[in-house]
């Protein structure tokens, strides 16, 4: 299976529904991070990050600038800020202008963490009203990473899936079912 020293789950409208269900099915043991780009309004950011939590053992935190990147650790993306991940493994929060329509921009994180990670970087892309994220995966491929969407069949809005498997080439095309096992077998 793919190596994988951080994954990525990128996501809009309806993701949270398929977080809701992968979570609790996670291995505790997980060997990397788990990155997490919603998109959502401001000022959700604990109770987000409090939601996530019931829904598995692993620890689930939000993001702090300048924080090293740990294993086995769920980290959700602040509202309102783009994530980029430097060349010592810590996290950047940047306040720039959004990108498509979005603070924090999934494509933002996608195309920082590939320049890092290369062809040790997963990334997924769940269900969204927005083409965020297909440029990212386009540029993880580009880099040797792995890229997955969720199938747009299972998504609530399909938009954000369905744009990744027409532009982005995606190796991966994954039932909300799947997706808990495909995570626990990366490592």
């Amino acid at each position: 299976m793919k190596t994988c020293k951080a994954l990525i789950i990128g996501g809009s409208a309806g993701s949270l529904d398929v977080l809701f269900k992968v979570l609790p099915a996670l291995r505790i043991d997980i060997p990397f991070p788990i990155i997490i780009v919603l998109h959502r309004k401001q000022g959700t950011d604990s109770l987000l990050s409090g939601l996530l939590s019931s829904k598995t053992a692993l620890i689930v935190k939000e993001i702090e600038e300048k924080e090293n990147i740990l294993s086995g650790t769920i980290y959700v993306v602040p509202s309102d800020y783009h994530l980029l991940i430097e060349k010592d493994l810590t996290f950047s929060l940047d306040y720039s202008e959004k990108v498509n329509y979005s603070r924090p921009s999934i494509d933002v994180t996608f195309q920082s963490a590939a320049e890092i990670y290369s062809d040790d970087l997963v990334c997924l892309l769940l269900s969204g009203s927005n083409a965020d994220g297909v440029n990212g995966l386009i540029t993880v491929k580009n880099y040797g990473g792995e890229t997955a969407v969720q199938d747009p069949v299972t998504a609530q809005v399909e938009y954000m899936p369905a744009q990744a498997i027409l532009r982005a080439n995606v190796d991966r095309v994954l039932k909300i079912e799947e997706i808990a096992d495909y995570i626990n077998l990366l490592g």
